[in-house]
């Protein structure tokens, strides 16, 4: 219960519409379990081909979420842009990663897992987020052998085995947002994209998989909702106070 009510005062419905400043992050999240009314007046923003994504799933829940998730993204940017959000349109990295079809320095990404969905939204630099459904995993251990560095494998590896969960998802939810910023995703070396802790315990990356080395990243891990462990990457060197933290209601226009 007090982690519970730790979680919510950092995420805040804004009163206004945030404007989105050139050091500035946003990150958004949301509950993807709407009522059918809402679920509806979200599905009448989507594209065609949007739409047509949503009707491949086979479940009832999972088309929701997908309708969801689409259609807040589309409200989010259509805020940010002052445009209809039916307009916006979209083209697609190789492996899958959305941006506006425009040249808007407005640079996104999503993630989404079970019942929550997390955006993040930044000016002129590449970002990414995940988000995971904190699961049991009594194979931690092994799947960091897998298909972690050798080095954070050693950090789990000296964890009483109660604890190794948290650093597992930490560690992972961090490799992915970069890979996802990236915009390679999963088919990027999970153990070539290499995470550390500095001296104050946050988050760095140590091992880029990129040419460019010397580009700064900035890493941090998030919760959304209990259970839930997120992480943000962003090609740019910002601090914590940078990043606001917003929480969506159910109406965005």
């Amino acid at each position: 219960m007090v982690e519970r009510i730790s979680i919510d005062s950092m995420w805040k419905i804004p009163e206004q519409l945030p404007t989105l400043r050139d050091s500035g992050v946003h990150l958004w999240r949301t509950n993807l379990a709407l009522s059918t009314p809402e679920v509806e007046q979200l599905t009448g923003i989507l594209s065609p081909d949007e739409i047509a994504r949503a009707n491949r799933f086979h479940f009832p829940t999972d088309k929701n979420r997908f309708i969801v998730t689409r259609g807040i993204l589309r409200q989010l940017l259509g805020n940010y842009l002052g445009e209809n959000s039916r307009s916006l349109e979209f083209t697609y990295s190789d492996r899958g990663k959305p941006q506006l079809k425009n040249d808007s320095p407005l640079q996104f990404n999503l993630s989404h897992s079970q019942d929550y969905a997390l955006f993040g939204f930044t000016l002129d630099h590449l970002i990414g987020v995940d988000l995971e459904y904190q699961k049991a995993m009594p194979d931690a251990l092994k799947l960091a052998q897998r298909f972690f560095a050798p080095s954070e494998y050693q950090l789990l590896e000296e964890l009483p085995k109660e604890e190794q969960p948290q650093l597992f998802f930490q560690l992972w939810t961090a490799k992915e947002a970069y890979l996802k910023a990236l915009g390679i995703g999963l088919s990027g070396s999970l153990a070539d994209a290499e995470i550390g802790f500095d001296q104050n315990k946050a988050l760095y990356l140590f091992n880029p998989v990129t040419a460019d080395r010397k580009a700064p990243w900035s890493l941090f891990s998030c919760s959304p909702a209990s259970n839930y462990l997120g992480a943000i990457a962003i090609n740019s060197q910002i601090a914590p106070q940078d990043l606001n933290y917003w929480s969506c209601s159910t109406d965005l226009s």
